[in-house]
């Protein structure tokens, strides 16, 4: 290999990957409630059937073993970004229910199988040892871009005020210039081990697919909900929403990789715990907050306790057989949005009624998901999954 080459690693194939989502899928979501309720009139309801649209491929990410049986991983990774980019570029265009109903399913399919797959190669071509800050440092490097991407925003609506179309164009064609660049600069990696080609359900793995579960759960209460009471009750602009986001990437820039490496140290166990017990505390600020400064406030917090759920991915690898870990990164991407699916829509006529319902009811996912994160063993290894109730 010629020192040129030398920077063609699956390494930094993972890092140049990990800048496009933050580019296309951020911006999305950046500008959504208020390109929705804006350009479209959504209400409650409306954004609450969007989002569960947006999670089907979720719910479908389990297909990816089977796609995987007529192409390679790498590929059908960089096939999905491509989706991704051009859902975002062409989402302005269609200002209607239908359309942006349409253009989500676009763009979240490629987003949904493009996660999986990440997953599964990252656990696959890292190792149990430098897993924890590696995969801290892709989401660091994420957030950079996504500073970048949030920033660039800003400037478009404050400086150049221009249309929302334009702004998703140039965003999701940057995105999918860039998913071009990485096709043809990087060759082919091998995996170390060869992946089953069927879809594995193991119950020695159930505490994985429980604190899996939850996670998709209580995600959906920050995603849908926390962005959309910004938007609808303290009036915030599009451009306070980028400098919002702004804010959220910049800590987890400087943060993400140190809370990879505190996870290294600390367990996951310990980890999780820690998370689900602040988690507890921001859902209870959510339903009582008055103020637009506070709301902020816990936003930027609930956005950052995020990075601690890389715990989940490296206490998957310890426990699994690594001949599963493309299998189990479907199955688990569809577990994950199980409850995805029904709850944005669920829960958005509940925010009809009363949105510090939906806040409660986060509150109370994560205190589910804390009593399950302490079943976590010190050690986490095959044979070694759970302190309690143990399934073979």
């Amino acid at each position: 290999m010629n020192q040129f080459a030398q920077w063609k690693t699956p390494h930094n194939f993972l890092l140049a990957i990990s800048i496009i989502v933050p580019i296309a899928f951020s911006s999305w979501m950046a500008l959504l409630n208020n390109f929705v309720i804006e350009r479209a009139n959504f209400d409650g309801a409306d954004i609450g059937l969007l989002q569960s649209v947006r999670e089907i491929p979720g719910f479908l990410a389990f297909t990816v073993i089977f796609v995987l049986l007529f192409i390679r991983e790498q590929r059908f990774m960089l096939l999905s970004l491509a989706m991704l980019t051009l859902g975002t570029a062409i989402t302005g265009f269609f200002p209607s229910v239908v359309g942006l109903l349409l253009t989500t399913l676009l763009m979240s399919t490629g987003f949904h199988y493009f996660e999986t797959l990440k997953q599964s190669l990252s656990l696959q071509w890292l190792s149990k040892e430098e897993a924890p800050e590696a995969l801290g440092k892709f989401v660091s490097v994420g957030a950079l871009a996504s500073l970048l991407t949030y920033g660039a925003l800003w400037v478009c609506l404050e400086i150049f005020h221009l249309e929302f179309k334009w702004i998703y164009l140039l965003f999701g064609g940057v995105g999918f210039l860039l998913v071009m660049w990485i096709a043809v600069s990087f060759p082919e990696f091998e995996a170390n081990v060869t992946q089953n080609k069927k879809l594995v359900l193991r119950k020695r793995y159930w505490l994985y697919y429980a604190l899996t579960f939850m996670s998709g759960a209580r995600r959906q209460i920050f995603t849908v909900f926390a962005g959309f009471l910004m938007v609808e009750r303290f009036g915030y602009s599009a451009a306070d929403i980028t400098l919002l986001f702004l804010a959220n990437y910049g800590f987890n820039f400087l943060f993400a990789k140190k809370i990879g490496r505190f996870i290294g140290i600390v367990g996951e166990r310990k980890a999780l715990t820690f998370e689900y017990v602040g988690l507890i505390g921001v859902f209870v600020g959510y339903a009582l907050v008055e103020t637009a400064e506070w709301a902020a406030a816990l936003y930027i917090v609930d956005h950052l306790f995020f990075a601690l759920a890389l715990a989940i991915k490296t206490y998957l690898q310890k426990i699994a057989d690594p001949a599963d870990m493309a299998s189990t990164a479907g199955v688990s991407f569809t577990i994950n949005h199980i409850a995805a699916v029904v709850i944005p829509v669920t829960f958005g006529l509940v925010w009809l009624v009363s949105p510090a319902a939906v806040f409660y009811i986060g509150a109370a996912m994560a205190a589910v998901s804390l009593l399950l994160s302490l079943n976590i063993p010190a050690k986490p290894a095959e044979g070694n999954e759970v302190r309690v109730l143990k399934w073979n």
